[in-house]
């Protein structure tokens, strides 16, 4: 593995800086999103501190400034070596949104910016067309997602104004035009400046140049010229309400409202990166999108030291994230993976290739936790963790003793009905985990554990004891089944020992699991067709329930209905099932899938054909097939298999189709059907001997 130069490890550490800036800014201004100022005013004045507590709310929810960013994000590595056109942005967007569910506020066509430039694409409208003020009118297209959701792009382009406001327009006229890309563009030249430059005046100044629009300019100039620390934030607050409030605008989020306030927090707080966030998160407006626009931005402009001033900010977010998309194995994530990803996608841009495998967990950069804390379900409040450095890199310090874990899947304790959180686990029954700990000094013990969530309350597992010294040692633990559950959480119990701290070095999985599967009937009553056993899985599919006589049946009343569990982690395995057929066009089982518009599957269709089928952005290529006349309500055994470039497709014993692919890349398992109903009896995945999943953990950024 390469060791980054100095420079890279400042841009890198920037980025992070950039990222978790961006998720301190959502979280603090999410409960309060929608709020009449004088509700947020009479309720907690400055909003400086974390609410969501006070109002029974966890931290860490789904938020589409989170999740769009970092999933639109990928329009970069998704297409490497290719230019990220609009267009390409809008396959994005289809690849990973799933209708009426993830990302977007679905508030509908001619009402939802966003919403309605979904629909233009699902119709055949590609972008930039798609946000157009030509096909959906100027009210729409000005609305405020085109600088809230498109951090990532500038993020990746530092020092390069003139690309990344390039790549920032491109991406936000998917779904957005006029004075909303002059915005975007502003933002996006400043972040990329912010790099290498840490005063707001000269930002401003370049900034503006990559502005067309004569009402962003004044808008700008007005904004500084009566906007300062001189002034009081609710001075500020009032005069931008007066001048460019939303009752000057048309539509519900306007983007020239929020971006006055934006800048107004901005010039209001100065240097002082607590403060900036606090006043956008106080105002009213779009609170969590303008505090995370604000973080975002001066996280790169200031540097990590910036945001551990003042009120503590860092500890309760603890790096976590969520990316809600069709690729629900990603969706668990941390500040420093998704830098990582970013870090690596500048390198694409920069004509570089893949970076090099890493594990999971490293804790990168100073304060990283990548979501570990003490335990909320084992206790050890008085365990304290810290990111140290050390002559190899950096360490997770544990002391005292006690339960540490992170998500590896959604927390039962943090879930919410009311939003539309879906997601596979990061970790599996059959992954084998692999850490390097050491505990200097007088030694320490050390024991993996998993949390599982079942019906009657939280499953603990716990692997064997490793004694640890002053060395690195290697631990290694097979995740243990425990019927048809999935660990939510992964920990390491360090015993109390007096003055010992250990110190995890890495940490991280591989590979597919050895095997992992759901089988048996999950409905416990016909009234209740989405058990606990089926949250692991995403499905764009319409209907995707618990069966009276079989595990799962998939419905979709067109093309394209997709369920996946796994993650791209899962490179080279077999898939399992019994299947029973039903009305369809096309049915079978999925490997490979990076998003629902992305895989390979092992497909029967039109009564008398099977065939291996690669799709693409909408594009079915047929590998390989050849006819085989099926009955419907008849129970077929089906395995798919994929190891290296071959697929190979089994049906009750016999081999009937292998095809070659030039992708290789890891995703997700799973079922589609096309049109119709399949019934499916079991599932199993059986990770290939050799491929990863028996030693220590790489991860591949962005792959």
């Amino acid at each position: 593995m390469s060791t980054p130069s100095p420079q890279e490890e400042h841009y890198a550490e920037r980025v992070y800086a950039g990222v978790l800036g961006k998720l301190i800014g959502v979280y603090l201004g999410r409960p309060v999103e929608g709020w009449p100022y004088a509700d947020i005013q009479h309720r907690f004045g400055l909003v400086e501190r974390y609410v969501s507590a006070e109002l029974g709310l966890p931290l860490i929810v789904a938020d589409d400034d989170i999740s769009a960013t970092f999933a639109f994000g990928r329009t970069v590595p998704d297409n490497a070596g290719e230019p990220p056109t609009a267009e390409r942005a809008g396959r994005t967007w289809l690849n990973y949104i799933i209708e009426d569910r993830t990302i977007l506020w679905w508030g509908g066509l001619g009402r939802s910016t966003e919403h309605t430039a979904y629909l233009n694409l699902r119709a055949g409208v590609p972008a930039p067309r798609s946000g157009s003020t030509e096909q959906n009118g100027s009210t729409l297209a000005e609305q405020i997602g085109a600088q809230i959701f498109n951090d990532a792009f500038a993020l990746m382009l530092p020092g390069d104004p003139e690309r990344a406001v390039a790549l920032t327009r491109a991406a936000a006229s998917v779904s957005h035009d006029g004075d909303a890309l002059d915005a975007a563009a502003l933002l996006a030249a400043m972040r990329s400046l912010a790099f290498g430059e840490r005063d707001l005046g000269t930002l401003l100044d370049a900034g503006t140049l990559h502005i067309g629009s004569a009402t962003v300019l004044r808008l700008v100039e007005d904004v500084r010229a009566h906007c300062g620390p001189h002034r009081h934030w609710r001075e500020i607050r009032d005069w931008v309400d007066e001048r460019y409030g939303y009752a000057h605008y048309p539509g519900p989020c306007h983007s020239l409202a929020n971006l006055a306030m934006t800048l107004g927090a901005l010039l209001g707080a100065g240097d002082d990166f607590a403060r900036s966030v606090a006043i956008a998160s106080s105002a009213g407006f779009d609170t969590d999108s303008n505090a995370g626009v604000v973080g975002c931005l001066n996280g790169v402009r200031l540097g990590l030291d910036a945001l551990s001033g003042g009120p503590d900010l860092r500890t309760p977010v603890a790096d976590r994230l969520l990316v809600v998309t069709a690729d629900g194995g990603e969706c668990v994530s941390d500040a420093t993976l998704e830098a990582d990803r970013i870090v690596a996608a500048s390198a694409l841009l920069a004509g570089g290739g893949l970076t090099d495998e890493r594990p999971r967990f490293r804790f990168r950069y100073p304060g990283s936790v990548q979501g570990f804390t003490p335990c909320p379900h084992l206790g050890g409040d008085h365990t304290v963790l810290t990111n140290v450095s050390t002559p190899d890199g950096r360490a997770l310090r544990v002391e005292h003793g006690g339960h540490v874990s992170t998500p590896v899947f959604l927390d039962p304790a943090e879930r919410l009905t009311h939003f539309s959180t879906v997601a596979s686990p990061t970790l599996y029954p059959g992954q084998r985990v692999v850490a390097l700990v050491s505990a200097p000094g007088t030694g320490g013990a050390v024991r993996p554990y998993a949390l599982y969530e079942s019906a009657e309350g939280v499953v603990t597992r716990y692997g064997d004891e490793l004694r640890a010294g002053s060395e690195p040692r290697r631990l290694a633990w097979e995740v243990p089944a425990v019927g048809n559950l999935v660990p939510f959480r992964f920990g390491l119990a360090v015993a109390e020992e007096q003055g010992a701290a250990v110190l995890v070095h890495e940490l991280g999985w591989a590979g597919a699991p050895v095997r992992f599967g759901q089988s048996g009937i999950l409905l416990g009553s016909i009234w209740d067709t989405t058990p606990p056993a089926l949250r692991p899985w995403v499905s764009s599919a319409k209907h995707f329930e618990a069966d009276f006589a079989v595990t799962y049946s998939v419905s979709h009343p067109g093309p394209g209905g997709v369920v996946t569990i796994g993650t791209r982690d899962w490179r080279d395995y077999t898939v399992a099932s019994r299947l029973l057929f039903s009305l369809h066009d096309t049915a079978g089982l999925v490997v490979r899938a990076r998003g629902h518009r992305r895989f390979h599957a092992g497909v029967f269709t039109g009564g008398d054909r099977v065939a291996l089928v690669r799709e693409h952005d909408g594009t079915r290529t047929v590998l390989a097939e050849r006819p085989f006349p099926y009955d419907r309500d008849r129970t077929y055994d089906v395995r798919l298999g994929c190891a290296g470039t071959e697929l190979a497709l089994t049906v009750d014993g016999t081999r009937l189709l292998t095809a070659h692919t030039t992708e290789v890349l890891g995703g997700a398992a799973g079922f589609l059907i096309d049109t119709g109903t399949i019934l499916a009896d079991g599932f199993h995945v059986t990770g290939t001997p050799g491929t990863g999943h028996h030693h220590t953990p790489p991860r591949k950024a962005w792959a």
